[in-house]
């Protein structure tokens, strides 16, 4: 596994943990399609269904910020993925719902855990 897809995976994990800790509940984990894929897919406490882009960076200081990686056209795929995902499941599929952006930076043992709502 390359230290690129491990620290991705790392990441993804710290925002599951995160999010069920902030009472949302898990329903899928890398949702591909040919258009794309969604990190995580939960639902939040007052049942809007997220989508949810894990980014990830390591160090005191990365070269480009978790923020900064989230690009207009990254943006709009995640949307198209998200609409695609909420037209396609019936029992969510007359749920509002958002997309969101969790970022996280590590340090040694150390993460840090950034929450951006309704991006």
């Amino acid at each position: 596994m390359s230290k690129h897809i491990g620290l991705g995976r790392l990441g993804e994990n710290i925002a599951v943990h995160y999010l069920e800790k902030e009472g949302h509940r898990i329903i899928e984990r890398n949702y591909r399609k040919r258009y794309g894929e969604l990190d995580v897919v939960a639902l939040a406490p007052d049942k809007t269904l997220v989508f949810v882009e894990v980014k990830t960076v390591s160090g005191p200081e990365p070269r480009i910020a978790g923020e900064d990686q989230m690009t207009t056209s990254k943006l709009k795929k995640l949307r198209r993925m998200a609409e695609i995902y909420a037209n396609n499941e019936k029992d969510l599929s007359n749920r509002s719902w958002r997309i969101d952006l969790i970022t996280i930076t590590t340090e040694g043992k150390e993460a840090r855990v950034r929450h951006y709502k309704n991006i």
